[in-house]
């Protein structure tokens, strides 16, 4: 009984320390970079505002997810536009329409640092360019194209 209730902690000391080596920064008291003076943020916010998406609020997180997962800082916006129209059509803080829909995320802030981590971080996107990336993420033959079109729109490519 002792060895087998010994086990059993250590196997959930290791389940609850492995989220927080692995996952993003959510919930983490770690000093964010100022975007106030960043042209890209007035870009996105813009962008969103044009079109009434609930999403121009999260620009500064957009851009934030983007530095700190070393993605192209439109590919999270536009995802999040093609999927949800930027916030109008999501349910549960789920604005990437991540797990078909299904995910739930305790804010439209947390969801963009989960999805940017897993873009970055899971094996299934690592290493990917965009179009294999975005064919991963939703293998729809329009998919890739459609996303690539919105970020255009936001600005062109760099």
């Amino acid at each position: 009984m002792r060895k087998l209730f010994s086990s059993r902690i250590v196997v959930f000391a290791g389940l609850v320390s492995l989220p927080m080596a692995v996952s993003p920064r959510i919930g983490q008291n770690i000093p964010t970079a100022d975007y106030r003076n960043d042209p890209r943020l007035e870009t996105l916010r813009t962008f969103f505002a044009k079109l009434g998406c609930p999403a121009w609020r999260y620009a500064a997180t957009f851009l934030e997810a983007a530095d700190d997962y070393a993605l192209d800082w439109r590919l999270l916006p536009s995802i999040s536009y093609v999927e949800s129209t930027g916030g109008k059509a999501a349910r549960n803080n789920n604005i990437f329409g991540w797990d078909s829909g299904r995910a739930r995320f305790s804010s439209p802030t947390a969801g963009i640092h989960t999805i940017g981590f897993h873009l970055a971080h899971d094996s299934m996107y690592r290493d990917k360019d965009l179009d294999a990336l975005l064919a991963t993420y939703n293998p729809n033959a329009e998919y890739a194209a459609t996303v690539k079109s919105v970020m255009r729109r936001i600005a062109p490519s760099e």
